[in-house]
């Protein structure tokens, strides 16, 4: 048994909340994978970083990937990059649509400047945000932010797609080696496809962060109310 959490996007509230039903549910030892995402958008970019640190620090069993927006924070820190070529749309890391605003709010730099960043933004983050991976295997369960290339084998994905891919993933319908567990691309709800799980159920855009339990191939969300089964689509 292990548990997922999906984009998390800077809010903290709803982070706390969803650990608080792992914990309840599993326990305090419970093994949790973040599917990374950590920050913009949401109002405490830092407070959400800051949890995980602290959690990892306390020896609790919690695996954090890297997201693409945890790459787009970097680049800002590191190469004072506002822009990548991987964001089809252009639009900045500082445009409201990408929410490094935001991100950068929640550090105390309340206009964009690169040297207030990286005086303001704790070392120890730049460090943990470096270190985080881009894949996880636990059996036959893959756990990874955006998704795979699903006819490349493991060792020869893109590092790049695995935090930025869509298409070809999202539209491959045949049975894969693994059950993909995967955010990055925002739905309503959180769905289970048969071949992956889209964990993103847009908490950056304001909707629940629920984290799911997966045992064997089953999968279900956790809420208030206690599990809730989140069966495979029926093509």
């Amino acid at each position: 048994m292990i548990y997922a959490l999906g984009d998390i996007h800077g809010h903290k509230g709803a982070l706390d909340r969803a650990l608080a039903l792992i914990e309840a549910d599993g326990g305090r030892d419970a093994a949790l994978v973040v599917l990374g995402d950590l920050v913009d958008r949401g109002p405490d970019s830092r407070g959400v970083i800051d949890t995980l640190i602290a959690g990892q620090a306390a020896g609790r069993d919690w695996t954090v990937l890297q997201g693409n927006h945890d790459q787009l924070f970097l680049d800002y820190l590191e190469l004072g990059r506002t822009h990548s070529p991987l964001v089809k749309s252009g639009r900045s890391w500082l445009s409201p649509m990408i929410g490094g605003i935001e991100t950068l709010a929640s550090y105390g730099v309340t206009e964009p400047d690169v040297d207030a960043a990286q005086a303001s933004v704790p070392q120890a983050h730049i460090e943990f945000l470096r270190g985080l991976p881009r894949m996880h295997q636990v059996g036959d369960l893959l756990f990874v932010h955006a998704g795979i290339d699903p006819l490349l084998p493991l060792e020869w994905q893109d590092p790049d797609e695995l935090i930025w891919i869509r298409e070809p993933f999202l539209g491959h319908t045949d049975p894969l080696p693994w059950l993909v567990i995967h955010g990055h691309t925002a739905i309503d709800h959180p769905c289970h496809h048969g071949n992956r799980v889209n964990l993103d159920g847009g908490a950056g855009y304001g909707r629940p962060l629920n984290p799911a339990v997966i045992e064997g191939r089953d999968v279900w969300l956790l809420t208030d109310a206690g599990r809730e089964r989140l069966p495979p689509i029926v093509a």
